[in-house]
């Protein structure tokens, strides 16, 4: 994750967000794609820009936990817990939202997302902006999220809107979204463990579907490549194939083998940190098929297995 600020760009994000236009910016779980969350036509743009559904929530990034108590009300005695834990950082809690806060932002509902991250740039972005952009990730609805610049200029081509360049990012995957509202609540596993945050609040019941209040990247089909994608056993995994197939799988690829493989990590952390590149990667050598090898169970893998298994499901229901 590159600490380069160049502070001229950050100014000229901050002037564009206040102008009520798009600025991409990154954070240290992907690039997001933001707008100034008190200006609901800027936040309409960022739903057109995707093509993402209107009544879908947003998550708000924040520069410090201080400014939690602008966006929430009777904020809960854990939230400020779990935020001293992990904030800045992967994490993001569903809050009661404050009077103000816009269905825009909300899809509706009587809850706000909040996060403050903890990428530098994002950071410098967010205390010279001062107040509270609403960002999902840069890309088109439902696809890949991206982790780099060039991912982000994929997506949107010569609709890219501004754009500040803060590296690669670090974790690769999404932060965690915990709902507050009642007892602790797992929305989505993501960049801080299920068992870093049991380690300071307690045993947290994970939502089953349709559980809880909507949250971005929920819904059951999501993070897919354009290729269509499966996912299966190690022993299932073709030992040859032609170049139809595409395969990202933790070990080397065979011998005689002689379509697409990438070979994943073994840690869990490298593995999400490459996955959203590495599915790119694949999207483009023109296979029919991407396979990929499932992945151990644990709640180390929880966030990635998350992923893959709405990436399959994309394809696997259209």
């Amino acid at each position: 994750m590159s600490s380069t600020i160049d502070s001229a760009e950050v100014s000229k994000a901050s002037a564009r967000l206040t102008a009520g236009q798009l600025v991409v910016f990154p954070t240290e779980t992907v690039y997001g794609l933001g707008a100034d969350a008190r200006n609901d036509q800027a936040v309409r743009q960022i739903y057109a820009l995707k093509g993402r559904p209107l009544g879908h929530p947003l998550i708000v990034h924040l520069a410090s936990a201080k400014q939690m108590t602008a966006w929430a009300r009777a904020i809960p005695a854990i939230a400020w817990t779990l935020a001293d834990a992990f904030w800045p950082g992967p994490l993001t809690l569903i809050v009661p939202r404050a009077h103000g806060v816009s269905d825009v932002i909300t899809g509706g509902q009587d809850s706000v997302g909040l996060r403050v991250p903890a990428h530098p740039v994002a950071q410098a972005l967010l205390h010279e902006f001062g107040g509270g952009v609403a960002a999902p990730s840069a890309n088109r609805y439902g696809r890949v999220s991206p982790t780099c610049v060039a991912h982000v200029h994929d997506e949107f081509g010569g609709a890219t809107p501004f754009v500040l360049d803060g590296g690669d990012c670090q974790i690769g995957l999404e932060s965690t979204i915990i709902s507050v509202l009642d007892a602790p609540l797992l929305l989505r596993p993501g960049g801080v463990s299920r068992e870093a945050l049991e380690a300071i609040i307690g045993p947290i019941r994970i939502a089953q579907a349709g559980e809880g209040p909507k949250a971005p990247g929920m819904t059951h089909m999501h993070y897919a490549p354009s290729t269509p994608l499966r996912w299966m056993a190690t022993r299932d995994l073709p030992a040859v194939a032609d170049g139809t197939v595409a395969v990202l799988a933790r070990r080397p690829k065979p011998l005689g083998f002689t379509g697409h493989w990438l070979e994943a990590s073994t840690d869990p952390i490298q593995y999400g940190h490459d996955l959203y590149a590495q599915l790119r990667q694949l999207d483009r050598v023109g296979a029919r098929t991407i396979l990929i090898e499932s992945v151990p169970q644990g709640a180390a893998w929880e966030a990635i297995a998350d992923r893959l298994g709405r990436a399959a499901a994309t394809h696997q229901n259209t």
